[in-house]
């Protein structure tokens, strides 16, 4: 017996409604653009991320460093700007023939050094006693082939002083957070420096 025309229409219609309602179906006009089709693991891979990208750990170490380097020659670079003239100053008073020994200070000399280096002087008290009346450069009392300054008191008295301990304070007061570094790699060095050239100028070899 023929099946009526109606049926069968009905029949594929079925069909055609169950491919539509297929997961696996092909999505309509997917010839037109073969790279749009993604199945669900594609689906799933693409939103669920399987590879980590590794950072480099000592990238950033580097990058810290190197900026803690900049940032230190740059404060190192600030304190001896700050120092260098009064270092200058004391050098030329006790290695230059302008000043004898038992010579005193010229007021601009004097003011310098008592504000830069005298004031700082972890002792500055004790050292002008009763007042100052002047500063003085003369021969050290136990190292007579070295130059020194000393506070001259206004009773008469006087007493030498290092200029050296007197920077070491300045530093340690107007830059409290390098201090200790300053002092190990830039003011130690210097001072050794400056005691090796005056032991050669002293032998005679320099």
């Amino acid at each position: 017996m023929a099946v009526p025309p109606v049926a069968r229409g009905l029949h594929l219609l079925r069909l055609r409604v169950r491919h539509f309602l297929s997961p696996h179906r092909r999505p309509i006009f997917s010839f037109l653009f073969p790279g749009s089709t993604q199945s669900k693991e594609d689906v799933s891979s693409s939103t669920t991320p399987n590879t980590i990208v590794k950072e480099n750990p000592n990238f950033f170490d580097k990058i810290n460093k190197t900026n803690h380097n900049n940032t230190w020659e740059h404060v190192q670079d600030q304190i001896l700007l700050d120092i260098d003239p009064i270092v200058r100053l004391v050098k030329d008073i006790l290695h230059s023939p302008r000043y004898m020994n038992g010579a005193r200070l010229t007021p601009d000399d004097e003011k310098a050094v008592v504000e830069k280096l005298l004031a700082y002087h972890p002792c500055s008290e004790d050292k002008i006693g009763c007042g100052l009346d002047s500063i003085m450069v003369d021969r050290h009392p136990k190292y007579p082939q070295q130059r020194c300054l000393f506070v001259v008191r206004t009773d008469g008295g006087w007493t030498d002083f290092s200029y050296q301990k007197c920077l070491r304070e300045y530093v340690r007061k107007q830059y409290p957070s390098h201090a200790e570094k300053f002092e190990r790699e830039k003011l130690a060095v210097r001072f050794e420096r400056q005691q090796q050239r005056f032991c050669l100028h002293t032998t005679g070899k320099l």
